[in-house]
């Protein structure tokens, strides 16, 4: 199938930029009528201790959640809403009504929504090692968490983990909240990984999945190179320390350039042309009197990646670098019982759709149900968050399925 629009996969923070270009975009007719906004608060679950895949123990684990819904008596219409890579629990609605913006995927998930809260009971949890832990409204467990062992925090000490470490303490989130199958596991691309590696490890607790920007199976050569660009900005920062800042100056320059290197390598040529074109940073200023004078977008960039560093942790982000790199469940593929619904983007240049239709090709002949949706734009990796309305007629329809 084949939708005209824009899909997104959401890295290292480029909504302020992204947004331009999402004011942009034409709305389908069939989401101009979703205006009801869910109001919402953060709850926070614990667990005395986790396992991680690697047999390390980690104490004292936290992390934030957020609901919108109602779970129903049997305890099976409820959709897990994981997320990407700079991203947080916050995917819908507001938690109160001055916010100025609802969660990434309010478009989707409400009221009559694609993802309808009448119907569903909606899940959404933040990972272990989530970067924006200066944020008030997120709650992780990861290297900038205190070690309860040494009263000071982790640093590089903290254990390796990958993205099914945190599908398996969400896992126990479900589970305490009574949940018994999930109708449904929903994310883009690191939300995307999460969706799959619930479809692997617990096949019969998960009945469908919708991995949106998507590696497919497993993150691919290309992709485990492009992470270890997005944080090479942050070790090469003196401030850094080997991972050893706390309670200094905190590396911000190297954590701002990281998020800008995500920001533009998430994107694609013509998103950059139709947003910024050769327009300058200061019209008085053109490039070609002084090395200082820049083009718009290397200013818009710039600047957010600067307002980004704020809440994010430079360990934190490094640590789910690498639990992104660690993903391949080629081999647990012929475990998947769940219907899968892909949503690549057309212009994605970190995950191409091709990575899609190929795990979507070896899932069928495995026997399974696997569809993939291809929407059409030049937004890059970024259109599975911005402009995920343009597939909300075809999520709702594989959830009726």
């Amino acid at each position: 199938m084949k939708v005209k629009g824009f899909l997104c996969i959401a890295i290292a923070g480029a909504t302020l930029v992204s947004s331009v270009a999402a004011a942009q975009a034409p709305v389908p007719p069939s989401a101009l009528t979703q205006v009801a906004t869910l109001t919402t608060e953060k709850k926070v679950f614990e667990l005395p201790s986790y396992t991680t895949f690697g047999g390390k123990v980690i104490k004292q684990v936290k992390i934030g959640y957020e609901t919108y819904g109602k779970l129903n008596a049997a305890g099976d219409n409820a959709v897990f809403i994981a997320h990407f890579y700079s991203g947080n629990s916050h995917a819908a609605g507001k938690y109160k009504s001055t916010d100025v913006a609802p969660g990434y995927w309010d478009s989707i998930i409400g009221s009559g929504k694609a993802i309808d809260t009448d119907k569903y009971f909606v899940i959404s949890a933040d990972t272990l090692s989530n970067l924006n832990t200066k944020d008030p409204m997120v709650t992780t467990t990861g290297p900038s968490s205190v070690n309860p062992d040494t009263g000071k925090p982790y640093g590089m000490s903290f254990p390796v983990i990958a993205l099914r470490d945190s599908v398996r303490v969400h896992k126990a989130l479900v589970d305490s909240l009574g949940v018994k199958k999930l109708y449904a596991v929903a994310g883009a691309s690191g939300g995307s990984i999460q969706a799959m590696e619930w479809a692997a490890l617990y096949p019969d607790f998960v009945d469908r999945a919708i991995p949106v920007i998507s590696p497919g199976l497993s993150i691919s050569p290309w992709v485990i190179g492009l992470l270890d660009l997005w944080v090479a900005p942050i070790k090469a920062d003196p401030k850094w320390n080997g991972g050893d800042y706390y309670g200094r100056e905190e590396p911000l320059d190297g954590i701002a350039l990281a998020l800008k290197t995500v920001t533009i390598t998430a994107r694609h040529w013509g998103w950059a042309e139709k947003t910024f074109g050769y327009k300058l940073a200061d019209a008085t200023k053109p490039p070609s009197d002084s090395m200082t004078n820049l083009f718009m977008i290397e200013d818009t960039l710039t600047k957010t990646g600067v307002a980004r560093a704020k809440t994010t942790d430079a360990n934190n982000k490094i640590y789910m670098a690498k639990a992104n790199q660690l993903f391949n469940i080629e081999d647990d593929a012929a475990k998947i019982k769940a219907k899968v619904l892909f949503i690549p983007a057309a212009s994605d240049l970190v995950f191409p759709p091709e990575m899609s239709q190929k795990a979507a090709a070896k899932l069928r002949g495995l026997g399974k149900s696997a569809e993939v949706l291809v929407i059409e734009g030049d937004g890059g990796h970024l259109d599975g968050v911005v402009n995920i309305a343009k597939a909300a007629d075809a999520i709702r329809a594989f959830l009726l399925n």
